[in-house]
């Protein structure tokens, strides 16, 4: 949950990382500043940046600063919705939740998909996201929220 390219992203754009960044005219003219896979790895790359250049000690204050309250709630945030839809499926001795790729719209530097996640008793959920892994929790949490009411 503090690792994830999701979470290195949030907290780059809180430092504006972004308007930072060195980018060519393509990139740019592609919004490369708000995207999520760069801001993750420029945020990753300050870190390590931050820690050859004055140690671990100096590294770890400047994580626990920007990652503060991300780390009071990780035990919350670890179990994310398709973990938790998997061991919910589990306990009732189903095999794990599949997810299905039903479409991919949008230019490459902007793709949108929309994943479908099927249980083997034939409940599925539908979400679209600009990646497959956001769409996967996004769906997997559906279904979470539409199996957990059904059994109330």
């Amino acid at each position: 949950a503090l690792v994830r390219k999701e979470a290195c992203a949030d907290v780059a754009r809180q430092i504006e990382l972004g308007d930072s960044l060195k980018l060519g005219r393509s990139e740019m003219m592609s919004g490369g500043r708000r995207k999520q896979a760069l801001l993750g790895d420029a945020m990753e790359a300050v870190i390590a940046a931050v820690y050859l250049d004055a140690g671990f000690d100096t590294a770890r204050d400047m994580v626990l600063r920007l990652w503060g309250r991300r780390i009071v709630s990780v035990k919350e945030d670890a179990r994310d919705a398709k973990t938790a839809l998997q061991e919910w499926a589990q306990a009732r001795a189903m095999p794990p939740p599949s997810y299905v790729e039903l479409s991919r719209e949008g230019p490459d530097h902007a793709p949108v998909f929309v994943i479908e996640v099927r249980l083997e008793d034939g409940q599925t959920a539908e979400a679209k996201a600009g990646s497959k892994r956001q769409a996967e929790q996004a769906a997997a949490k559906t279904l979470l929220s539409t199996v957990e009411k059904s059994k109330s």
